[in-house]
């Protein structure tokens, strides 16, 4: 059973906790709007298109976690300490630092804008006192450097404490200046930009286990970066053919293996997977291990190229598997069997029959998210109607839970949910027809060694874990 831990809403140019205001008032503010069918206005009460979260990612540790938005902010949460007057606080997460990593550019030699939205956050292992993650828009990754300081420099010969400059000539005497203790104040400070690297949007970035590399992923290509250089990197992959109109396919995610740091593996539009070793060959263009499950000619339609497509891959913690998920479908593959997934996992199969509106209004388009659990015995991954999905590797079992305001209590259990796909509507299920497509869990994140999970709803952020009993 899972319980809420906490629910963190963003709103313009701040974070606060709890459910939102005025509470009462969501009823009448969404009748008003399923009359003009403003789906939009109706999950957007409280936010504007800046204030949706764009990725989720737990550090190392699982002692921070970081969020990043479309208006370029990044929001990282630290876990609360467990005391012995308030236990139960263990394991709330509250923020720790708020900062503007990207900002919207221009393009002024191809004349498009660059959106400041953020696609990935990557954390680095903890190596020191301060943290680092990587961060990226659609062109330019950045590494951030986020430190405390409790301490400041006072007692200055040459300027006084307001930091103005001393005339030298009523200097009569020399102080040793000292260390003075100061409220605690945390800092972001960008310590590397990476740019000017990618014709395409950027969709990916890893962390190399080697911990001095990593990788950065457009539609075409993969770039190898070394985290001291900036001006230079080494492209890895490049599937850009010569005339673009015999362009097939795209690279849509890509990943360093955990342990073996010259294995690497992208996914493609097409619904595979190539795994590459660096040790081959300096460019990667040809793969060593090919991953894909042929296709049944009987179910194939007009929709089976996009619905095929790999929106997300994840290697397990052990290094022995490779998750993919689809539109429809989460597959797990053994990294020894290249010639079909050794689990198929059905999200939402009920929607099979809605493609054709689900392609008119481009939800078929979007890209969903997988992640593993700390002992890869369980994977998760979102749906629509804020429903998001969990799967059993080792009992078959699987549930459907719901991110939703309703839910926002602290501490509340989730209920599991279900979805009518035919007959007689029991209670507590929902029609496939009420479905809310305009709500949807595309981001989320598992912390590493506990069941703690992350879920991001529009501007919402929901924190789970296992029931305290």
């Amino acid at each position: 059973a899972l319980e809420l831990l906490k629910t963190h809403i963003c709103k313009p140019s701040r974070w606060s906790c709890g459910p939102p205001a005025a509470e009462g008032n969501v009823q009448d503010e969404e009748s008003d709007t399923r009359k003009i069918n403003n789906s939009f206005l109706r999950d957007h009460n409280y936010a504007t298109e800046a204030d949706i979260i764009s990725t989720v990612e737990f550090n190392p540790s699982g002692e921070l976690l970081a969020t990043g938005d479309k208006g370029g902010r990044v929001v990282v949460f630290q876990r609360e300490q467990e005391t012995k007057s308030e236990p139960q606080r263990r394991g709330e997460y509250n923020v720790y630092s708020t900062f503007q990593s990207h900002d919207p550019e221009f393009d002024y030699l191809k004349s498009l804008e660059i959106e400041e939205k953020i696609n990935k956050i990557r954390w680095l292992p903890q190596q020191n006192a301060a943290y680092f993650l990587l961060s990226t828009n659609d062109k330019t990754v950045k590494l951030w450097k986020i430190s405390e300081r409790d301490r400041r420099p006072e007692g200055y010969n040459l300027k006084d404490e307001d930091g103005r400059i001393r005339d030298p000539s009523t200097i009569t005497s020399l102080r040793v200046p000292v260390l003075q203790n100061t409220d605690l104040m945390v800092e972001a400070t960008a310590r590397r930009v990476f740019s000017n690297a990618h014709t395409y949007h950027i969709n990916s970035i890893s962390v190399n286990s080697d911990l001095q590399t990593y990788i950065s992923t457009d539609d075409l290509r993969v770039n190898l970066w070394n985290l001291e250089i900036t001006d230079q990197s080494f492209n890895i992959v490049d599937i850009k053919p010569c005339n673009m109109e015999d362009l097939t396919e795209v690279i849509t995610a890509a990943e360093f293996h955990p342990q073996q740091c010259n294995t690497l593996a992208y996914s493609s539009s097409r619904g595979s997977v190539r795994l590459c070793d660096m040790r081959k060959q300096a460019l990667c263009d040809t793969h060593c291990k090919f991953f894909e499950e042929p296709e049944d000619p009987s179910t194939r339609s007009f929709f089976s190229e996009i619905i095929s497509s790999i929106s997300d891959i994840k290697f397990s913690h052990s290094g022995r598997f490779l998750m993919t998920r689809d539109y429809l479908t989460v597959k797990v593959w053994d990294l020894n069997m290249e010639t079909r997934p050794v689990q198929t996992y059905q999200v939402h199969d009920y929607l099979r029959g809605k493609l054709c509106s689900l392609y008119e209004n481009d939800c078929i388009f979007d890209k969903f998210e997988c992640v593993w659990n700390g002992s890869d015995s369980v994977i998760m991954t979102g749906s629509y109607n804020n429903f998001f999905r969990m799967f059993d590797r080792n009992t078959k079992k699987d549930v459907t839970l719901e991110a939703s305001r309703e839910n926002s209590k602290p501490r509340a259990i989730l209920k599991p949910r279900k979805v009518c796909v035919g007959g007689k509507r029991r209670k507590d299920e929902v029609t496939v027809d009420s479905l809310d497509f305009s709500k949807k869990i595309l981001h989320s994140a598992w912390h590493p060694q506990e069941n703690i999970i992350a879920v991001a709803a529009s501007n919402n952020l929901y924190i789970f874990q296992d029931k305290v009993t």
